[in-house]
């Protein structure tokens, strides 16, 4: 049997080979091979173009937590962060203006808002479990199979040119690999008041 990491490298180095080979769904298991793919529709999430492996040494251990919890990603998102918004995920960014601190890198038991992950009005959020390193975190997170499950210790990497968050990609639990799609990312809620200016 494969160590975790011997996997997360080899799916690394796999996906260097064969771009289109590893053209994936992108929310549910990331399962099946669709080798006439090239990019989402939506313009939100592209097929993606693999980045190298992350200088860190991380072992993931991603696992769903629960099947049965019956959960969208807002509610899970809310009780876990102690961040008080509410509606749907494609509005958190804007409802947190003035009220949260927002910023475009993540740090621990801040929100990761996705913007756009299947369509232009559909978003996600989770929130950062740990920070690993400058370019890799762990998320926890529900809903991202469209089964109300929640998933824990799901690792997440940079994958933009500038290393600035903007794109992510994130590991797929159930075929233990990096999923085949880069999402863009609209920032990092932080649960501490929002900074104003000084009048």
């Amino acid at each position: 049997m494969l160590d975790p990491r011997a996997i997360l490298f080899a799916a690394a180095a796999a996906s260097l080979t064969a771009p289109n080979a590893q053209a994936l769904t992108p929310l549910s298991m990331d399962l099946f091979i669709d080798t006439m793919a090239s990019e989402d529709p939506s313009g939100d999430g592209v097929f993606a173009a693999r980045m190298e492996t992350p200088e860190i040494a991380y072992t993931p251990a991603a696992r769903i937590a629960n099947h049965a919890a019956g959960l969208q990603c807002v509610p899970f998102a809310r009780a876990e962060s102690g961040i008080a918004i509410f509606g749907d995920a494609s509005t958190w960014w804007e409802q947190a203006e003035g009220r949260y601190l927002r910023a475009a890198a993540p740090e621990a038991r801040s929100v990761l808002v996705l913007g756009g992950y299947d369509d232009v009005v559909r978003g996600h959020v989770a929130l950062v479990r740990e920070i690993i390193g400058p370019r890799l975190i762990v998320i926890d997170h529900a809903n991202w199979l469209n089964t109300g499950e929640i998933t824990r210790n799901v690792p997440v990497r940079d994958v933009s040119l500038a290393g600035d968050w903007s794109e992510v990609q994130v590991w797929n639990v159930m075929g233990r690999h990096w999923g085949g799609r880069i999402y863009r990312v609209r920032g990092f809620i932080h649960n501490a008041a929002a900074e104003t200016s000084a009048s």
